[in-house]
């Protein structure tokens, strides 16, 4: 820390207080029930904590006093914007608040530039995405995202992978009273990974390539679960004819899969 203990916006950061988790909840509980000087308080006792988070990007040619706003803009979001209900800390909430707000500024000033209408299209899918997560109490599918922007499921994992930045998952991002918070403890652990979905959105070109009667068989046996008996009964072929449809179509497939 010894390095960053210097003047940054005007702000001695040897000296920033060092606000705990339960100051920070009465805090919120107070600017939440309409004491306007709370949120103050809040925004002063948490900047050492943006401070934390913008160390991450110190190998960047910005200058930190200009990151150091940037993060105080993502703080002043996650004070505005907690909820007290979900149980969860403040700072376990700002970190990655403040993490986005940083990486929008560097995306929106990097010299390798991500196309406007890319990048456009990737914040309105994260957009539609925390709405229906929202309004459908779960995470929302790939399909239903690309469903509600009316583009197609590719255009929507582009669009994403293009304006992410890599980092390792064991990267500390804030010390919490003594216990380390690492990117990974920002990661939600859903039913569906994102290799899943993205073997989802090949296996479903796959599948789409094929000739109508093949793309039924392929349903049915493999996402429905029918025997080849039931098949050929259900279309009127025989066992055999559904046997050999079913092994050309998976041939098919892993050409174009």
């Amino acid at each position: 820390m010894a390095l960053y203990k210097v003047e940054i916006c005007g702000v001695d950061t040897s000296k920033l207080p060092m606000m705990n988790a339960r100051q920070s909840t009465e805090l919120l509980e107070r600017y939440k029930g309409g004491e306007e000087s709370a949120r103050e308080e809040l925004i002063n006792g948490n900047l050492r904590l943006v401070l934390s988070v913008i160390q991450r990007f110190s190998n960047r040619s910005e200058p930190m006093d200009d990151l150091f706003q940037v993060g105080c803009i993502g703080l002043i979001k996650a004070i505005d914007n907690f909820d007290l209900s979900h149980g969860v800390k403040f700072s376990t909430y700002a970190v990655p608040m403040i993490i986005g707000e940083v990486r929008r500024f560097l995306r929106d000033s990097n010299q390798i530039r991500v196309s406007r209408s890319l990048r456009d299209t990737a914040y309105k899918a994260l957009q539609a995405r925390n709405a229906l997560a929202t309004r459908l109490n779960r995470e929302p599918k790939l399909s239903e995202i690309a469903k509600e922007l009316d583009v197609k499921e590719e255009q929507i994992v582009f669009a994403l992978e293009a304006i992410q930045d890599p980092v390792s998952m064991f990267e500390p991002v804030y010390h919490d009273d003594g216990d380390a918070i690492y990117v990974m403890d920002q990661l939600r652990d859903d039913a569906v990974s994102e290799e899943q979905w993205l073997d989802s959105i090949a296996l479903e070109q796959g599948i789409n390539k094929l000739a109508e009667r093949e793309q039924k068989i392929i349903r049915m046996r493999f996402f429905e679960g029918k025997t080849q008996m039931e098949v050929s009964s259900e279309i009127g072929i025989s066992q055999a004819q559904v046997s050999r449809l079913e092994k050309n179509a998976l041939r098919s497939m892993r050409r174009h899969v």
